[in-house]
């Protein structure tokens, strides 16, 4: 009878710590759901229906792009000067903000799709640590699609390592 009541005990603790990890697991997810973002656990904004990074509502090319490193999904110290710019001029407006993350070619779809958003994410981490309001900024991944240069190499590929701005109208 003890046994069995130890091993009752045990089976519901087991049960107790991993419905915990589940739960845990959910709030600091893959952001996928659009409940919380993997990088910091910052809610993630509602997206906006009506804007499409591609759409005529959005107004793309207004800012340089943020280009990246090989396989790397930080912002260098040399390109935050850029998301400065951008965090400059959506912080006071009531515009929204896209930021699309792109990787160059090499890699498979998946993990290209994975960095791609990693480095929209980094970015929206910048953004939010210069005062940028969380709620204003939606992500995207295109991973390898629509490369900057299509053409192959080391330069074209830097060139394709990149996050790019789209202003919501």
């Amino acid at each position: 009878m003890k046994i069995r009541t130890f091993s009752t005990l045990v089976c519901a603790l087991l049960l107790v710590v991993s419905l915990g990890a589940c739960k845990k697991k959910n709030k600091l997810g893959s952001g996928v759901d659009g409940d919380y973002d993997y990088v910091s656990g910052t809610p993630l904004s509602d997206r906006n229906e009506g804007a499409s990074f591609f759409g005529g509502n959005v107004n793309r090319g207004q800012f340089p792009g943020i280009l990246f490193g090989y396989d790397s999904f930080s912002v260098d110290g040399g390109e935050m000067a850029k998301v400065r710019q951008v965090a400059d001029f959506v912080r006071p407006s009531a515009k929204d903000l896209i930021v699309a993350g792109f990787t160059d070619e090499r890699g498979t779809a998946e993990y290209n799709r994975a960095l791609g958003e990693r480095r929209a994410q980094s970015v929206r981490e910048a953004l939010i640590g210069m005062g940028v309001d969380a709620s204003k900024i939606q992500t995207v991944s295109f991973g390898e699609e629509m490369p900057a240069d299509a053409g192959g190499g080391e330069a074209a590929w830097a060139r394709n390592r990149r996050a790019e701005f789209g202003v919501v109208n």
